[in-house]
């Protein structure tokens, strides 16, 4: 088997029954002036937080940068950005008790040397221009080293998204190639509404730099202006063939910018995974099967579509919020994803939507106009927003319902829906 079909079978092998959700929150630590707590600090406390709870800890170039405990695990993001990932469970009350047991532990740490949690799109001392990405260090990893000089060659916010920006992330299991594929084309076209709906700026009128006209989405167009080779939608994801072969090609065919193998972090630009092969970098034949599954795991995570399908699919298009309004959104996609009949719905509803094109075109109308914005079928993103709310609450039990209320309070006209 060659390592295009061996990405295609990990794929393949992420195929559940289940219908569990995990949950990402990123996290900027900032003091009162909102600077954020240096990587030295914050990489000894993760050391000394994880010990004392017996947690494994991640170490990435010999710093402590997270630890994992059986129920979740942290991570340090470009510059300091503090990550909880959640395990996968299928009841939201679970989801919350081990945020909340988190930010229990962590915030009297931080309180007592001035910081605190704060959830934004965007870092907001950049956002408002009070200060720019260039005067953000970034963490000492060779990782983003090698990043942040490719990205200065590939698009325009490579400084923003690395040292600015966070995100709220949410991974939706799928059953079978053809539920993958369902679910990806549903997400994928509903997703430059929860953008919107997802949306968390600190002033509403503020806009990237040289783009007056454009006040909305600003960590998605970050994203979208940083590399076209690893953003923006999953290519050939709208074909008739789009399939674990297809999205294991995509994988395989991305640039990579840095190879990390056996421990070693190394440079290797714009070549791919099919190109380290085919010049001997990666040697296929003596894989040993940890050894490969790792690779494809890197492999994966440098492409940073809107979307990834990995033993799951990955929803990457929220800013990082508040866990009442995460709670919120999982249960949004929950209600939306998980119910058949409201699955087979939204692919009548949106069956005219054919084309990235047309999704992109709807991203970019949002961006500009917000919840005005007037997208598929000549309706208001407002208004298909308005519909996404109601799918998933005629769709979830009460206490899930119950979750719903802290994305839809912007919709005066959903309340008793809920």
């Amino acid at each position: 088997m060659g390592f295009l079909e061996d990405i295609s079978a990990y794929i393949r092998s992420g195929e559940a029954l289940d219908q569990n959700l995990g949950l990402e929150i990123e996290h900027f630590i900032i003091n009162d002036e909102g600077k954020q707590m240096e990587f030295s600090e914050i990489s000894s406390l993760i050391n000394l937080v994880g010990k004392r709870l017996g947690a494994e800890i991640i170490h990435i170039d010999s710093y402590p940068v997270g630890y994992y405990t059986g129920e979740y695990s942290t991570s340090l993001e470009p510059s300091c950005q503090f990550e909880i990932s959640i395990n996968p469970y299928n009841d939201l009350e679970t989801i919350e008790s081990i945020y909340e047991e988190f930010r229990a532990l962590w915030e009297p740490i931080f309180r007592e040397r001035g910081y605190h949690f704060e959830t934004k799109g965007n870092l907001p001392l950049v956002e408002t221009q009070a200060i720019t990405p260039d005067d953000i260090p970034l963490s000492p990893k060779k990782r983003y080293k090698y990043m942040d000089a490719y990205f200065k060659r590939s698009g325009k916010y490579g400084k923003y998204m690395m040292r600015a920006s966070a995100s709220t992330q949410v991974s939706i299991d799928y059953k079978s190639e053809e539920d993958m594929v369902r679910k990806l084309t549903v997400l994928q076209k509903i997703s430059p509404i929860l953008m919107i709906m997802m949306e968390n700026k600190t002033d509403e009128y503020s806009t990237l730099p040289g783009v007056e006209d454009k006040t909305h989405l600003l960590r998605i167009q970050e994203w979208d202006d940083l590399d076209p080779d690893r953003t923006g939608f999953v290519p050939f994801s709208l074909d008739d063939d789009f399939g674990y072969d297809k999205m294991a090609e995509v994988i395989y065919h991305t640039p990579l910018i840095l190879l990390t193998d056996n421990g070693e972090t190394v440079n290797v630009g714009h070549q791919s995974a099919e190109e380290l092969v085919a010049n001997s970098i990666i040697y296929t034949d003596d894989l040993e099967e940890d050894r490969k599954k790792k690779l494809i795991e890197h492999f994966m995570s440098m492409g940073f579509f809107h979307f990834r399908v990995k033993k799951y699919i990955e929803v990457r298009v929220a800013d990082s919020v508040p866990i009442e309004k995460a709670l919120g959104y999982v249960a949004l996609l929950k209600g939306l994803i998980y119910s058949e009949e409201t699955l087979e719905k939204l692919e009548n509803e949106l069956a005219s939507v054919t084309s990235i094109d047309e999704l992109q075109d709807a991203v970019e109308e949002i961006e500009r106009y917000g919840y005005d914005a007037v997208i598929y079928d000549g309706r208001t993103a407002s208004d298909w927003a308005n519909k996404l709310l109601n799918l998933a609450a005629a769709s979830l039990s009460k206490n899930d319902r119950e979750y719903l209320k802290n994305v839809r309070t912007i919709w005066d006209n959903c309340q008793q829906a809920c």
